[in-house]
């Protein structure tokens, strides 16, 4: 169990010496006027020694559930005072989840609380003697619930809390290996791109100096030669420190919008689908961060249309209005003849579902009756124009 802090200690002590002395008052104002017997005076002296005890007791009641519970609970039947800190110990044991020990304890601290309702005299005579036990069964019980539903509470928090460790260990190891496959892609692109070119500058650049009886124009070539080559190799290198930089800043392409659904459904009209688009007016565009996951879905629905229905019609339509939300729809018709499926990563349209989820909108996606599929979705267009 995790550690309570000192004032999570203090409070819990505080609430069952408050309980303990809610009760010992009860028992005292039912004293009948002028009685000072042995029973009156162990509730005036005795009761609240004993109390204190068991309060000082259920300090340990982590290290010795058990323990503590059971000897508190005994104990508390000779002692009104004790009764809260029998409560607390029960409850404790209950946030451990161990239906046999709590349930054991719990009957074992209803019985005391029966014992201690007859302990001392009272106005009017005892309590009904299914009171007697409904009452100290009842209190008990919602302890008891309680205490359960805290150590589920702490079993949740504590599952979360190693998973989202995980969660960070894994993300730093797959951050780690991505580090390490990036200097290994760099390392391969500057040996197969540069070692290769400046091997044949210093191929080049070792002739004219070993070779002095070389023609002039074969000499003329050779320094031509050099000069290229390594105004081709600085050209290469440039280009790979250009990727070093653009992945220490983290620069990023510009983000597309509805305005490039033409150029998108063009190009997979170039590849041989039959895709056609119905789009809004360009003179009313909906938010960024909608813009861009409309062309997502589009996109994946476009890619989903090629790997999965080859030779198929695909009708893309993209529609809506400021404050009317935005519907973006991408209907097949199926394969055209039979083919080989492509493995399914499964990863596409989940991810579709969190990024379309994340601007606040539905996704939906199924076949159709008499072949086909369709992937839909409804984004909000909130009207900015209204407050």
């Amino acid at each position: 169990m995790p550690p309570l802090r000192l004032w999570q200690h203090a409070w819990r002590l505080l609430a069952a010496a408050f309980v303990g002395v809610v009760v010992w008052l009860i028992a005292a104002s039912q004293v009948p006027p002028g009685a000072y017997d042995a029973r009156v005076r162990w509730l005036l002296l005795g009761d609240p020694l004993v109390g204190l005890l068991c309060l000082a007791a259920v300090a340990w009641r982590r290290r010795y559930p058990l323990t503590v519970t059971t000897g508190v609970a005994i104990v508390s039947s000779a002692s009104t005072l004790a009764s809260g800190a029998a409560l607390l110990a029960v409850g404790s044991l209950a946030t451990r989840r161990r239906p046999v020990e709590t349930t054991v304890m719990a009957i074992l601290c209803a019985a005391t609380g029966v014992l201690s309702d007859n302990l001392y005299p009272r106005v009017g005579g005892p309590d009904p003697l299914w009171l007697q036990i409904a009452l100290p069964a009842l209190t008990v019980g919602i302890v008891v619930a309680i205490g359960v539903a805290v150590g589920a509470r702490r079993e949740e928090l504590r599952s979360l809390r190693q998973r989202a460790e995980s969660a960070e260990s894994e993300q730093a190891a797959r951050a780690a290996e991505a580090r390490i496959v990036e200097r290994h892609r760099i390392a391969r692109e500057m040996h197969d791109v540069l070692a290769h070119r400046i091997s044949l500058v210093a191929m080049q650049a070792g002739v004219l100096g070993h070779r002095a009886d070389l023609p002039s124009d074969q000499v003329a070539r050779l320094a031509r030669g050099v000069a290229d080559g390594a105004h081709q190799a600085l050209e290469e290198l440039r280009d790979v420190l250009g990727v070093l930089r653009a992945s220490q800043t983290g620069a990023e392409p510009p983000q597309p919008s509805l305005a490039d659904l033409p150029a998108l459904v063009e190009d997979a009209r170039a590849l041989g689908a039959d895709a056609t688009l119905t789009t809004v007016d360009g003179a009313a565009t909906p938010p960024e961060v909608v813009a861009r996951t409309a062309y997502r879905i589009v996109q994946e629905g476009l890619t989903n249309a090629g790997k999965h229905a080859p030779g198929a019609r695909v009708r893309v339509s993209v529609e809506g209005a400021r404050g009317d939300g935005l519907r973006v729809t991408v209907r097949d018709s199926g394969a055209a003849g039979s083919y080989d499926p492509p493995p399914r990563s499964g990863y596409g349209l989940l991810g579709l579902a969190e990024r379309v989820a994340l601007v606040g909108g539905t996704l939906e996606h199924h076949p159709v009756d008499g072949g086909g599929f369709v992937l839909a979705a409804r984004l909000p267009w909130p009207d900015e124009r209204t407050d």
